[in-house]
């Protein structure tokens, strides 16, 4: 079973400087700010949330299909997803630009300057939902606010199911436009804060929006997830357990990824949540958005423990 995933695709470029912003930055003098960091530490990494979601749906055995622009610049980041077996019919290279990019500097004290360039991103319109691609569910995930707007549409006329994940570009769009994502959504899935910047710029209470779709998703860090679905009081999901906290980019897709995994298989909502969970907390330990993996097995001992309960379903390739 397959499911559509609109989203960006991208390079993260992550630097660390081995010192304080604030030993460099002079408050009295950022008017004329012209400072440059001596970065020892780069790594690149594959990124962008339709990467991302990916990746984790095809750890958990799936078939995703990305929906995606990306530039010409594209070469080793095709290369990676050729060597997972992740689809890429409906990715399009537009050779005027650059896939879109990430570049995040780190200093000692976990603050972070960075710039992003949209690229190719920008032009997430360009591709088309495919109606006859056979896929059961969709989701609209952070990319070219344009491309948001006509997947939505696209999906909605299609009748394919799909989770809205409106994400960092929540900022691109104002109340009706969001009310008008949520309406033709199934399924919303937000963070904490996203959740209350959604219901203060639509003016609808979570209730409300409940009352629009199947199932809202609330994600709460370490305090797991809420998931309105039908019943008056919420299922409360628990955070599965880590053993660190590596690095928390990614963690969301990572979680979304679990809830395609249970929508495609039809699996109960307090089973789709603690399987969003782990996923979520497997990411968490783990630098990078895509060099976790497990083994099908490994991931139900892991369930198993984090849970209490047993996970009767295929997992994996």
């Amino acid at each position: 079973m397959s499911a559509i995933i609109s989203g960006s695709i991208a390079f993260d470029t992550i630097m660390v400087f081995h010192d304080r912003f604030r030993n460099h930055i002079l408050p009295e003098q950022v008017h004329i700010l012209n400072v440059s960091f001596l970065v020892p530490e780069l790594r690149r990494e594959y990124g962008g949330c339709a990467g991302n979601i990916a990746y984790n749906l095809k750890l958990l055995g799936e078939e995703p299909l990305p929906l995606s622009t990306v530039g010409a610049d594209i070469g080793s980041y095709d290369d990676w997803m050729t060597s997972h077996g992740i689809e890429k019919r409906y990715i399009r290279t537009i050779n005027e630009h650059y896939t879109a990019q990430a570049y995040i500097t780190t200093d000692m004290d976990d603050n972070q300057i960075t710039a992003f360039h949209p690229g190719a991103m920008g032009e997430a319109h360009q591709v088309d939902v495919p109606a006859d691609a056979g896929a059961k569910v969709g989701v609209v995930a952070p990319n070219g606010p344009d491309g948001m707007v006509k997947h939505a549409r696209q999906f909605a006329e299609a009748g394919i199911p799909f989770i809205f994940d409106p994400g960092q570009a929540m900022p691109a769009f104002d109340g009706d436009q969001l009310r008008e994502f949520i309406e033709k959504a199934t399924w919303v899935a937000v963070n904490d804060y996203e959740s209350q910047l959604l219901t203060e710029r639509t003016g609808l209470e979570l209730a409300d929006i409940a009352e629009r779709v199947d199932a809202l998703i609330v994600t709460r860090g370490g305090e797991g997830s809420l998931i309105y679905a039908g019943s008056r009081d919420p299922i409360r999901i628990p955070a599965a357990k880590i053993s660190q906290v590596a690095d928390p980019t990614g963690c969301g897709d990572a979680f979304r990824a679990g809830l395609l995994f249970g929508l495609l298989r039809d699996i109960d909502w307090e089973t789709t949540g603690r399987i969003a969970s782990l996923m979520g907390a497997i990411k968490v330990e783990q630098s990078g958005t895509q060099n976790h993996t497990f083994t099908g097995e490994a991931f139900k001992a892991r369930y198993q423990s984090a849970f209490g309960r047993s996970l009767e379903l295929p997992i994996g390739a």
